[in-house]
């Protein structure tokens, strides 16, 4: 698998980029913002993007999406609980966020689904708290956490649509349960593994 994480924006956003070694095809999740740079990434790649998920709707994370979705003609998928705030984005309003309104999306999502492009496959994990419709994102060893889950933090459950004990259910009944040597590409910060977020995370003790 290829797997390119780029940190963009000025919330310092990670953006990845998936695709199969074989077939070329490929996967964005959450393109944030500088949407010229992902383009050139996807370029020198070499990769034809089928599919642009968004772990949630928060602006940080879909800055690019307008132009990503025009320049490649993948399809959006974000899921079902997160799609109005897609289209609303009164957090954009709120912190001064400025970028093209997001397309609406083409597939929402639940958690259980498949996401099949090529040789990638990766199952959906709702996981509300965060957002109402957080998702992260697991197969071939690794989790894409989106907001839900940080090196030694949690995701913010103070702005709208947040909630704490959705967020603390979602981390120790969805995430915990799984093994420690899995890699865990968050939406900000450096990467981490379940084992280590489970002993030392001081958000998921006490």
């Amino acid at each position: 698998m290829i797997l390119k994480k780029l940190v963009v924006g000025p919330l310092a956003s990670n953006c990845y980029i998936l695709g199969s070694e074989s077939s070329k095809e490929g996967i964005i999740i959450d393109p944030a913002d500088e949407a010229e740079r992902l383009e050139q990434t996807i370029k020198e790649l070499g990769l034809k993007i089928k599919l642009i998920v968004l772990t949630h709707g928060h602006p940080d994370h879909i800055g690019a999406l307008r132009a990503l979705k025009e320049a490649t003609g993948a399809e959006v998928a974000i899921h079902a609980d997160d799609a109005q705030s897609l289209r609303q984005q009164v957090l954009a309003f709120l912190f001064g966020f400025s970028f093209a309104t997001p397309p609406a999306p083409d597939r929402l999502l639940k958690g259980g689904d498949s996401i099949d492009i090529s040789d990638l496959h990766f199952s959906v994990i709702h996981t509300p708290g965060h957002t109402p419709g957080s998702i992260c994102l697991l197969g071939h060893g690794v989790l894409f956490s989106g907001d839900t889950l940080f090196n030694y933090g949690i995701g913010r459950y103070d702005l709208p649509g947040g909630d704490y004990q959705q967020l603390m259910d979602s981390l120790q009944t969805k995430l915990m349960v799984l093994p420690d040597d899995t890699l865990v590409y968050p939406g900000h910060g450096p990467d981490t593994t379940i084992g280590a977020e489970r002993r030392g995370n001081p958000f998921l003790h006490g």
